[in-house]
């Protein structure tokens, strides 16, 4: 039996296939060479070794948009601020180099990530505090440099020679693995809130200037951090602006990929899929845990009555010896 897994995040592009008509034979595509009908199309795709994966993505954007909302206003606000960000003529040149046609297929793609988001998070609390410290952070910007080791027994020998005098720049350039700052003595440069994973930002943003770190464990192995500078950010927007954007943020940081597979896949189960193709009928086959059984007391009753008889043996045989 096939078992379904779901990625934590959906598919770059979207993908839209009507349903065949009762008229598969509709034309598609015409050329001077010949035509392609509607069913030559679908058998097409059903035979691709994509097809199973444009399946599943449909099935889970219909079950997404049964379940939650996604409003014109709040993909026009998303597509707004990647427009201020980049500059409209920007802009166009980001939708090319990602292989978006138009601002139409990006809205698209834009409204399925704000469906996955609201299923991620839709669980997770943010509370006021977690907001506040968020915003207080945005007041500054971090100029740091950092040590990345594969172990946490690595790093604290870093640390304990910086904190015999040794160079931070010399031991980066002998420890550090990141292949971006190793040979610049470990600087990142400038940074702000939320360009840096969760659990550096929040030990950088605890450090004093030229304050080291203890090590600090990312997916990316054990960091040693030091802060060299605090810049302060003007011009920033007030709170009550920007409220809704740091929940979001907060939230998404706090996204545990395990229970949102998870999550999906009950979802799944919920919606009594039932796929007419015959290669993909056990595609929403959910395969569930199988528990080890527990001993009984009988069966643990026997295996120590056997040991104490193989005991009881062998100090017999050793008594005759």
């Amino acid at each position: 039996m096939k078992k379904l897994t779901i990625t934590a995040t959906f598919a770059a592009s979207v993908i839209a296939l009507s349903a065949c008509s009762s008229d598969d034979s509709e034309t598609v595509v015409e050329t001077g060479s010949g035509n392609i009908t509607k069913e030559a199309f679908y058998d097409e795709l059903v035979a691709s070794p994509n097809g199973g994966q444009v399946l599943q993505q449909m099935v889970l954007e219909t079950i997404l948009e049964d379940k939650y909302e996604v409003s014109d206003e709040e993909v026009d606000n998303e597509v707004e601020q990647v427009k201020e960000q980049y500059g409209e003529e920007q802009f166009e040149m980001v939708l090319t180099q990602n292989g978006i046609e138009d601002e139409d297929e990006f809205r698209e793609q834009l409204r399925v990530s704000l469906l996955q988001e609201k299923a991620a998070t839709e669980d997770i609390e943010v509370t006021e505090e977690e907001i506040q410290q968020r915003y207080d952070r945005m007041q500054t910007n971090l100029v740091a440099s950092h040590i990345l080791v594969e172990d946490e027994e690595t790093a604290n020998e870093v640390i304990d020679k910086l904190n015999d005098g040794e160079d931070f720049a010399e031991l980066a350039g002998e420890y550090s693995t990141d292949p971006g700052s190793k040979d610049n003595g470990g600087d990142l440069g400038e940074f702000g809130v939320g360009q840096m994973v969760p659990e550096f930002e929040d030990a950088a943003y605890d450090l004093e200037i030229d304050e080291i770190s203890e090590p600090v464990q990312t997916t990316n192995g054990f960091h040693v951090i030091k802060v060299t500078d605090r810049v302060d950010v003007e011009d920033v927007e007030p709170l009550e602006d920007v409220e809704d954007q740091l929940r979001r943020e907060i939230a998404s940081g706090k996204i545990d990929q395990t229970a949102l597979q998870t999550k999906i896949q009950d979802l799944m189960k919920d919606a009594d899929i039932d796929v007419k193709i015959d290669q993909y009928e056990d595609m929403f086959t959910f395969e569930e845990p199988t528990a080890e059984e527990p001993a009984t007391d009988e069966a643990t009753e026997e295996e120590t009555s056997e040991e104490e008889s193989a005991d009881s043996e062998e100090a017999s045989e050793e008594e005759t010896e």
